[in-house]
């Protein structure tokens, strides 16, 4: 059996936003630094390079911490906020019902035979 399996390419947009796209972002967010915790010594407790980014119209928030540097991890919670709007502004596809199985209708109408041979039987009983 050959099935063919048409690939289609992700645009540019559609997977990871530009840089005029991640500015707008920013002008609409409140972008916080701060000291991360956790083991890291020295470095780590010194520098600000956490970044939590809090989308003002929407109240989405997003942290970043995995990078020491904190023009990274801004770039990267702008990101996440940039995914996390996609993911809301998508459409969810109908559900298409699909039709019940021949074993199921055969289920069914066997079910509704039972209870009509009960109904008869209880109406001839009265009738005698």
């Amino acid at each position: 059996m050959n099935r063919s399996i048409e690939i289609r390419p992700r645009t540019r947009s559609a997977s990871r936003p530009d840089a005029e796209a991640l500015a707008r972002l920013a002008r609409d967010s409140e972008i916080t630094a701060y000291r991360s915790s956790g083991p890291g010594g020295q470095k780590k407790n010194k520098t600000e390079s956490s970044v939590r980014v809090r989308h003002l119209p929407s109240g989405i928030v997003r942290v970043a911490t995995e990078s020491r540097s904190q023009h990274q991890n801004r770039r990267l919670a702008l990101e996440r906020v940039w995914q996390a709007l996609a993911r809301r502004a998508r459409k969810a596809r109908p559900r298409i019902a699909s039709a019940p199985s021949r074993a199921a209708v055969e289920r069914r109408l066997e079910s509704k035979r039972r209870e009509a041979r009960k109904k008869r039987a209880r109406s001839g009983a009265l009738e005698d």
